[in-house]
């Protein structure tokens, strides 16, 4: 789980990110999906915005994030991504944004935590 944005990035984000954590040169280990831009889909990354993190458009594979507060610059035409795709919103946390930020509280110089967190129950409403 990382907690903040890479600090070498000129775009600042506050998120908390789960995932696979597989090297950038690693392979999927789970098809990626279609990129859907916010512009698509009229989503934005507000508070509680759950998305896909990725690396080019269409790289989806295992990893998401939470945004905790408005991230604009992860939306369609947002600096966070040189390609300006933005990345693809999909859900919002509705109970429980404060153990999110209390998690986001947790962020070191590393951006990891030391011990994994597993996250559930997930469900669709």
């Amino acid at each position: 789980m990382s907690l903040a944005n890479q600090p070498q990035s000129p775009h600042k984000i506050e998120v908390v990110q789960w995932g696979l954590n597989l090297a950038d040169e690693a392979p999927p280990l789970r098809p990626a999906i279609a990129h859907e831009t916010t512009q698509q889909t009229g989503l934005r990354h507000r508070d509680g915005t759950v998305s896909m993190a990725r690396g080019a458009p269409g790289t989806a594979a295992s990893e998401f994030f939470i945004c905790v507060g408005d991230q604009p610059e992860l939306d369609f035409g947002g600096r966070r991504n040189p390609d300006g795709q933005g990345f693809a919103a999909f859900g919002q946390v509705v109970q429980g944004m404060g153990v999110v930020r209390a998690l986001h509280a947790q962020a070191g110089p590393e951006q990891w935590l030391k011990q994994p967190i597993a996250i559930g129950p997930v469900r669709r409403i």
